[in-house]
């Protein structure tokens, strides 16, 4: 248990548990996305070029903030299932 809170404080876990995986559709849409995204990029002036830059920026922080936030959420509720079953008394 010592290992894997260690891992955990170091953010070791991403490179040793493969938590999302990436999938055919996954692919897909990421191929979808890069098609579109060079697509809208070969229209635009380099001024509308640098708001999509920034809207981008604002959208990938705003995207990490919500993992942090459901990864905490989430071990948060392991935590507090793992304390419930610990303390279950059988009647």
């Amino acid at each position: 248990m010592k290992k894997a809170l260690e891992d955990l404080w170091h953010d070791d876990f991403r490179e040793k548990i493969q938590c999302r995986e990436l999938t055919q559709e996954k692919k897909e849409l990421m191929g979808y996305i890069a098609d579109h995204h060079d697509n809208l990029l070969s229209t635009l002036t380099d001024k509308q070029k640098e708001i999509f830059e920034k809207f981008d920026n604002c959208r990938e922080e705003l995207t990490d903030l919500i993992e942090r936030e459901i990864f905490v959420y989430a071990f948060r509720l392991g935590a507090k299932i793992a304390i419930d079953v610990m303390s279950f008394e059988e009647e």
